[in-house]
């Protein structure tokens, strides 16, 4: 770790009293009940230059040595039959699989399963949380977006990053998912070395990177804060789109981050364990990150028209159509100043469709029991991911 040394900078900007006064970061608070304060901050900024070593180090002893496919075979063995310190295999695999495949004392697989069921009972409102607020949301920091700009990701297009997207949430949220050797696990690791090539090659092929602002790309403060996407502001959304979350829900669904993030190699302590601890890091992080910028409007843009250019639809007005309510949905699960930086066009009736689907949630969450929603839930979300798996094979996508 470097020893830059950060300030809130920008503590005092519009942008972010604003958000905690009055927009999402309010009501965050309101959800959570907790007090925040910059009293810990030097505690977590110097993670803004923090990167996973271990990760990059297997991403030069494999996949730098040798073409991408004989990599990728050699590490799906590996993650897939283990590793042991006898195994003739680099140093870096071993310290990789000496971490993976030990068993966090705290990890309690019970508690990772009630996580996995909130995730699959939510049904379509899971993904409507993942795409119209934690990532459309996301889009709002613009430091955070620079890997994405730096990786091309504009060029790649929105249909791409919510196909890998949605594949990595749905594989590590399932039954079982996250256990030594299985899909989720597999998808961790893997994602884990997707985050290390990527970084190495922004630090090798990006002139224009500027890591005392920006951070390291991917550093592990930003890793963080993603996370809290995938577990503190999901809830929220869900909470607005009307879903009541059970206090064990809820302590799995930190737990089940928290074993992704271990795995990820994010450090436990940047880990929260509750909805207090995660909106006072996301506070302090959230210090450091300036408002939208012209990239933040073009990757928001890109999402938005998504649905334009997607072929799961195959009419024009049902593109249109789907185009208007994650419209509606962004409006409603994101404040109006972030909506506005990010130029979310202004669209008639946007309070209709996000209404009638809460009462709708609320009177399914009361007539039907919890394990039916589990299960219809997991068919109606592997139905989309199936979809784009579909697209995605289309020789005559792009």
């Amino acid at each position: 770790m470097e020893s830059n040394i950060l300030q809130p900078r920008f503590k005092d900007s519009v942008h972010f009293k604003n958000f905690w006064t009055t927009g999402n970061g309010k009501m965050l608070l309101d959800f959570s009940g907790a007090e925040v304060s910059f009293d810990h901050f030097e505690q977590f900024s110097p993670y803004f230059y923090h990167v996973d070593e271990v990760g990059d180090q297997v991403v030069k002893d494999i996949y730098f040595k040798k073409n991408f496919h004989e990599a990728s075979k050699e590490m799906e063995g590996y993650i897939r039959s283990g590793v042991s310190d006898r195994d003739d295999v680099p140093e870096s695999i071993k310290q990789l699989f000496s971490q993976t495949q030990s068993i966090p004392g705290w990890l309690d697989y019970e508690l990772i399963k009630k996580g996995a069921e909130l995730c699959m009972r939510s049904n379509l409102d899971a993904l409507i949380s993942l795409r119209d607020y934690c990532l459309m949301g996301g889009y709002d920091y613009a430091y955070l977006n620079k890997p994405l700009i730096a990786t091309e990701a504009l060029k790649k297009g929105a249909v791409k990053r919510l196909s890998e997207t949605l594949d990595f949430w749905v594989n590590v949220t399932r039954y079982d998912a996250l256990e030594i050797h299985r899909k989720g696990y597999e998808f961790a690791i893997k994602t884990r070395l997707i985050h290390s090539y990527a970084r190495l090659s922004i630090k090798k092929h990006y002139k224009d990177w500027d890591t005392e602002n920006w951070g390291e790309p991917i550093n592990s403060w930003d890793m963080m804060a993603t996370y809290i996407g995938f577990s503190l502001v999901f809830m929220h959304s869900l909470h607005k789109l009307g879903a009541n979350i059970s206090g064990e829900e809820e302590k799995g669904m930190f737990h089940l981050w928290k074993y992704v993030g271990y795995l990820l190699g994010i450090p436990e302590h940047l880990l929260p364990n509750n909805k207090q601890e995660a909106t006072q890091y996301f506070y302090l992080w959230t210090s450091n990150q300036p408002p939208a910028d012209d990239d933040s409007v073009l990757l928001a843009h890109s999402l938005l028209n998504e649905s334009l250019i997607n072929p799961a639809l195959k009419y024009q007005f049902q593109r249109k159509n789907l185009r208007y309510l994650h419209i509606c949905c962004t409006w409603f699960l994101l404040d109006d100043e972030v909506c506005k930086r990010l130029q979310i066009p202004e669209v008639a009736n946007r309070k209709a469709f996000p209404l009638v689907k809460r009462t709708i949630t609320k009177i399914y969450e009361r007539a039907v029991s919890r394990e039916v929603r589990i299960r219809k839930g997991n068919q109606s979300q592997m139905k989309v991911l199936s979809d784009y798996h579909h697209i995605m094979q289309d020789s005559n996508f792009h």
